[in-house]
Parts: structure tokens; sequence; C-alpha cells
């Protein structure tokens, strides 16, 4: 096999991993400095997909439309258990 039959292998993981949470200090950043409660509006938006329950300020709502919600509740519940211990 020449190079040009292997496959190559990112690192998405790690990159979707730093994305979501640079996306989420970002959102919890904009919600603050609205004067919004950040969990509750965060829950909303997880729970109904409204995206109207995150703030446009600072770019916030595009930028957590832009990962799924699927992946964004996994990402938390993986945080969450990792830290249990």
């Amino acid at each position: 096999m020449d190079s040009a039959e292997h496959t190559r292998m990112f690192a998405a993981v790690d990159n979707e991993e730093e994305n979501i949470a640079a996306t989420m200090r970002l959102v919890y950043s904009a919600l603050k400095e609205k004067g919004y409660s950040p969990l509750a509006q965060i829950v909303g938006y997880l729970v109904s997909g409204d995206p109207s329950y995150i703030t446009s300020h600072n770019g916030a709502r595009e930028n957590i439309q832009r990962i799924g919600r699927n992946d964004l509740l996994e990402e938390i519940v993986t945080y969450y258990l990792k830290n249990l211990t």
C-alpha cells in the first residue's frame, strides 16, 4: 500500500470537545452579561430546542446552534460522569 491508500486519522473528538467547551464558555458569558440565568436558559434550550433561550449577544445563539443538541448533551453528561469520582 502506498501512502495514497492510507486513511488519515484526525483528533476530531478532542477538537469537538474543545469546540463545545469554548462555545459553552461563550454562551455562559453572554447570558451572564445580559443578566440571564445561564443554567435556566441553557436547560430551556436543550429541552425545547428553541434557540431564543440563548441570547444573540456576542454570537452566542449562532455558535450554540452549530453544535447538535444531542452532541451537546452527550458532552455534558460525559463531563459530569467523569467528574463523579
